[in-house]
């Protein structure tokens, strides 16, 4: 089977982003500053199509266009569509029919300056000879204002996509909009860039497909968890279209198309197995979530080794029961050896796990004084799997101890009268990163930094 290598980065790219550093920094510090004075309410839609095969686009595009009149005559102010909408996600090795594309993109134009409405689209795009899986992102006076090309490339994506040169949210007449392709959400440093660039809206085409363990529960990681954590975390709101049904056969969708507001509330969320238009107000310019300032990293001196841990809040009850547990090690809110420690903070910007993951950290230790109790957990299992690593929580406003493994779920936990209980730490799951065919959480993660300038290991 052929798979397409292509060039990882250009060095001028990198540079390029490199330079902006700056400029993006100042820019967020202008939001920051401004955004008691910038507050506003706009209305977006998410509009959930059926999935197509490439060779029905045209049989479908016109009801895409209605969808999108539908959504502009009941108020959106902006409309999202589908990873892949034009022509469609599985595109195959032949290459793009690019005036069949740019004749759509075009209608497009020609319906959000008719609708006065802002569009943003997944569609395949060439550029430069390669070709990228994209959001275009068209204002509402028909201009395009810019394209947002995938960064994370899925399983198949990398057999006929580059993936992006550069990250930067787009300018529009609504605002300064951040754009996501689909697995760009399982990157925190993604959104992180976007919004320190100034992004006050996070937008995401995407095609969340499904194992379809259970029919009737489709799962995506991405819709069941990480959306919101992406909206909280960076305090923006967050709106993904997500297509339902099935394409080529092999690739299924699980729907849940969603709006979430800069808290992370979940505003509206589209069914798993029907097309749909959800739409919702949320509001914009309000002050971004705060960042941990940049401090060094030191990189992790020795290799870690199984060993099973006894877990408690407190380290006399997980030493007490250690022998009982067949435990090699003990933690406790006191007692945290020499793994790093983070607080609420630290937890809450993506950057701060983010930069331990990659000085070679695989258990990470999070002392909470009091953070949300509905997202103590989200956010420990979030850290975890998107960083393939070891959370270890102590929850001390609830006396609650618990673990959670490099899948994200939560494996062991401390509750009433059981003041003690064990998990195995085995850094070999660390180093498992390959979390689809052709696709590598370590890896991305090392690109996405050069492409954002972060350097701060």
């Amino acid at each position: 089977m052929l798979i397409f290598e292509w060039p990882k980065y250009s060095s001028a790219g990198a540079k390029r982003v490199r330079a902006d550093t700056a400029a993006r920094e100042e820019a967020r510090s202008t939001v920051q500053r401004n955004a008691q004075n910038m507050k506003r309410t706009i209305t977006v839609a998410a509009v959930q199509l059926p999935a197509h095969d490439i060779e029905r686009f045209d049989d479908v595009w016109a009801s895409v266009r209605a969808h999108v009149r539908d959504a502009a005559k009941n108020g959106a102010d902006i409309v999202v569509l589908p990873e892949g909408t034009i022509p469609a996600y599985i595109i195959g090795r032949t290459p793009l029919d690019t005036e069949r594309i740019d004749r759509a993109v075009a209608d497009l134009r020609s319906d959000a300056a008719a609708l006065r409405v802002l569009a943003v689209c997944g569609i395949g795009r060439t550029h430069a000879s390669f070709q990228y899986n994209s959001a275009v992102v068209v204002d509402s006076d028909g201009t395009v204002a810019g394209f947002a090309d995938k960064a994370f490339l899925w399983h198949f994506d990398r057999r006929w996509f580059a993936p992006a040169e550069a990250i930067a949210p787009v300018a529009t007449s609504l605002g300064t909009l951040g754009a996501l392709v689909c697995a760009d959400g399982r990157m925190p440093a993604i959104a992180r860039a976007l919004v320190d660039g100034g992004a006050e809206l996070l937008t995401m085409p995407t095609a969340w497909v499904t194992s379809g363990r259970d029919p009737a529960a489709l799962e995506n990681i991405q819709a069941d968890l990480l959306a919101r954590v992406r909206a909280r975390e960076n305090g923006v709101p967050f709106v993904a279209a997500n297509k339902s049904g099935i394409e080529r056969g092999c690739v299924a969708y699980c729907g849940k198309s969603q709006i979430v507001d800069a808290e992370g509330a979940m505003l509206a969320i589209a069914p798993e197995n029907a097309p749909a238009i959800v739409a919702s107000e949320v509001v914009v310019g309000g002050p971004v979530a705060p960042r941990v300032p940049p401090a060094p990293v030191a990189a992790r001196e020795r290799e870690d080794a199984y060993v099973r841990i006894a877990l408690a809040m407190d380290a006399r009850d997980a030493a007490g029961a250690a022998d009982l547990l067949e435990a090699g090690a003990v933690l406790g809110a006191g007692a945290t050896g020499d793994y790093p420690v983070l607080d609420d903070a630290d937890v809450l910007d993506p950057g701060c796990a983010l930069r331990y993951r990659r000085a070679g950290h695989r258990l990470l230790i999070w002392r909470s004084a009091g953070f949300d109790a509905a997202w103590i957990v989200p956010f420990a299992r979030a850290r975890a799997l998107e960083l393939r690593v070891f959370v270890a929580v102590f929850d001390e406003a609830r006396g609650r101890g618990f673990a959670v493994d490099p899948d994200g779920a939560v494996v062991a936990g401390t509750f009433g009268a059981l003041r003690a209980t064990s998990f195995v730490f085995d850094p070999a799951r660390t180093r498992q990163t390959l979390v689809a065919p052709g696709t590598d959480v370590a890896a991305g993660i090392e690109r996405i930094a050069t492409l954002t300038g972060d350097t701060r290991a």
